[in-house]
């Protein structure tokens, strides 16, 4: 499953990172990795969000680009291990600064977006009024109509 290369996204050195990192669960997988080798299971479990199937694929995609290195022992279980290369390792400052942003951000991220939520439940109610309001005149103007 290789990806063909697109060269349109290399014109930046920000879109050249994103199409190695980018991805929903990349970095995510990639930090885990930070602290050592882990089995599948394990990153599994710390992502409890993300499905077998598209764990598998961004693990195969980062291994593909020579970012994490996949080890099968051949055992019954098979144990499949996942770690970081000496290439992946020099991704270690940008996964801690993206740790650090998102430690430092949280808080304001979780409140900015407390309020859009608030601000489009008000707006969803105001305008479930509206539509109530203007069904009873058509109710009232109809029975009118029908004295």
């Amino acid at each position: 499953m290789a990806r063909k290369p697109r060269p349109d996204l290399y014109y930046c050195e920000v879109a050249t990172t994103l199409e190695v990192i980018g991805g929903r669960w990349k970095a995510v997988l990639l930090f885990h990795l930070i602290d050592g080798t882990k089995r599948f299971g394990e990153l599994r479990r710390k992502l409890p969000s993300a499905t077998v199937r598209m764990i598998t694929l961004q693990l195969r995609e980062l291994e593909h680009d020579g970012i994490v290195r996949r080890t099968v022992y051949a055992k019954v279980p098979p144990k499949v291990e996942y770690s970081l290369t000496e290439f992946g390792r020099t991704l270690i400052p940008v996964l801690v600064a993206m740790r650090d942003w998102g430690r430092a951000e949280q808080a304001t991220i979780v409140a900015k977006r407390q309020m859009q939520d608030a601000s489009r439940a008000v707006l969803c109610r105001e305008q479930a009024v509206s539509v109530l309001e203007d069904a009873k005149a058509l109710t009232v103007a109809g029975a009118r109509s029908s004295r």
